[in-house]
């Protein structure tokens, strides 16, 4: 069974998805704050921790920043609930090594079908990850000979786009901030234009298709199929 952690400092959140999730066949454990989440994370290691933003004794972040520098949570998806429209709290999510967030108030169905796709999209990555060459949708992603083909079509990538996709592509539904392509892509010796990412990623959309690249108002980009 797929071990579920939700921590929140609210009893009724708390009660109310752990109800959802083992309706569905999850297995799930509740912590009331940072501090017991990490205990009952440390006993039973989870495949997916959600976490709330703000908790008494050890918020959202701090647990996140713990569990991504210990290497038996390598494989732990980590989630947030954040509320709507709070960008800065979704940025830092993510730049913390967080996989997603999920905005509240959020019903039911959204929440367990945000969770089955992070599961979805993980297995994906665990297939692909160590791959040179990877298949999804109708692309074909060839690492080694820096190679995307669409169909019977071959796409002819600058470096730097070809490494902004596959960064993208190998966690699909994943958002990426500007900082973290920058990080990823351009690295921290390097300083760009601001209208660096902007650009290739038109240009990736003009020669991949635009359908694939999303835009995350005021975060960053996802690829999605």
């Amino acid at each position: 069974m797929t071990k579920i952690l939700i921590v929140d400092d609210e009893p009724d959140i708390l009660e109310f998805l752990q109800y959802n999730l083992e309706k569905e066949g999850f297995d799930v454990q509740t912590a009331i704050d940072g501090e017991e989440g990490l205990i009952k994370a440390h006993s039973k290691i989870p495949d997916i921790v959600v976490l709330d933003i703000m908790m008494p004794r050890m918020d959202g972040f701090e647990v996140c920043k713990v569990m991504r520098k210990d290497p038996k949570f390598d494989n732990t998806i980590i989630t947030f609930l954040t509320a709507k429209d709070e960008d800065f709290s979704q940025i830092a999510a993510l730049d913390l090594g967080g996989d997603d967030f999920i905005t509240k108030p959020v019903s039911p169905r959204v929440f367990t079908s945000r969770i089955k796709a992070l599961l979805r999209r993980h297995k994906s990555t665990d297939s692909n990850s160590l791959d040179q060459i990877i298949k999804i949708a109708d692309l074909l992603i060839d690492k080694e000979k820096v190679m995307v083909k669409r169909g019977d079509r071959k796409i002819e990538l600058a470096k730097k786009e070809f490494e902004l996709f596959c960064l993208l592509v190998e966690k699909p539904g994943k958002v990426y901030t500007r900082e973290e392509i920058f990080r990823k892509v351009w690295g921290t010796d390097v300083i760009v234009g601001n209208r660096t990412i902007d650009v290739h990623i038109r240009k990736l959309r003009e020669k991949v298709g635009s359908e694939y690249i999303k835009t995350i108002k005021g975060i960053g980009y996802k690829f999605e199929f």
